[in-house]
């Protein structure tokens, strides 16, 4: 599994959730976490959780760090729980850093009642995908935030990119988890 780090600002508007992002726009090819920071909008068209859609939810953010992982199976359930993992080594990451405030609720991150982090995962027609997105700034997000400038982490990217490494030293070690046991009867 390899990752990038873009350093030039992309805006997300939910598009970018789509089978070979990393590959078409970085030439990464498999297995991949791209790593970029940008704003923030994604409207009740590009919305994935059917629940948010429900309740007219809408996603927003003047500045955010976002994760786009892709592994290419096809089993949801296993995309969720890379997902959680992902939040995880996030989470153990911040504490690296002496962060040691936020607690984990399933796939998001929260400082008592103020969201770090939206996370979603989804399948493609190849592909299983995961987006993560943690708050930069919390100026004028429509529900009650917290961002990684709260938190003093002022080289983002070099952030993402320990994260990145982190997520892919733990996806290696558990695919060379399964070559070392022996089958039993």
């Amino acid at each position: 599994m390899n990752y990038f780090i873009q350093p030039k600002s992309l805006h997300y508007d939910g598009s970018q959730l789509q089978s070979l992002f990393a590959y078409k726009n970085f030439g990464l090819m498999g297995d991949s976490i791209s790593v970029f920071r940008g704003s923030c909008r994604v409207e009740q068209n590009e919305m994935v959780d059917i629940e948010d859609v429900l309740a007219k939810d809408w996603i927003y953010s003047e500045d955010m760090l976002h994760f786009i992982v892709e592994h290419f199976d096809m089993d949801l359930e296993k995309t969720i729980i890379r997902q959680r993992l992902l939040i995880a080594t996030i989470k153990e990451e911040l504490e690296k850093l002496g962060v040691k405030t936020l607690r984990r609720s399933g796939d998001d991150l929260y400082e008592e009642d103020a969201k770090l982090s939206v996370s979603i995962s989804t399948l493609s027609p190849v592909s299983s995908l995961i987006h993560c997105g943690l708050n930069v700034s919390n100026v004028n997000t429509p529900i009650s935030t917290i961002g990684l400038d709260n938190l003093q982490i002022h080289d983002v990217l070099g952030f993402g990119e320990n994260v990145a490494q982190h997520y892919c030293d733990e996806v290696l070690s558990m695919r060379l988890a399964r070559c070392k046991v022996r089958g039993v009867l």
